[in-house]
């Protein structure tokens, strides 16, 4: 049994795949015009049995991407989750450098934090 995490997003999504146990199956930070291909995929590859959903951006348009592919929904509150994804995109990714005598608090991660957020969502409801 597995669970899709979804931040939608206008340009971009984050998606993860989790187990029941919360282990990590599939992070990745995609194209908003690839997600229904790639959602496909994923249910191709993994016993996916729940998708959730946060309720941001053009949340409507994935839900009914989702539904269309037969996949329950449960849409949820983002609030906070992509402070969050930065505190947790530096404890995956330590500062090196100069960077490790800033406070990563002061700090914006160099590349999207979308597919935490989606681990997040995740793990939130699990």
């Amino acid at each position: 049994m597995c669970i899709v995490g979804i931040d939608p997003g206008r340009d971009k999504c984050g998606v993860a795949v989790l187990n029941s146990g919360g282990e990590i199956l599939f992070e990745k930070v995609i194209e908003t015009a690839e997600f229904e291909i790639i959602l496909k995929n994923l249910l191709a590859q993994y016993n996916l049995t729940l998708a959730i959903l946060g309720d941001g951006t053009t949340h409507k348009n994935a839900e009914k991407i989702l539904r269309g592919l037969n996949l329950p929904v449960k849409i949820v509150d983002e609030k906070h989750t992509t402070e969050q994804a930065r505190r947790e995109y530096w404890k995956k990714n330590p500062p090196r450098g100069w960077r490790k005598f800033l406070p990563t608090s002061m700090q914006v991660p160099p590349e999207p934090v979308d597919g935490i957020v989606a681990e997040i969502l995740v793990k939130r409801n699990l």
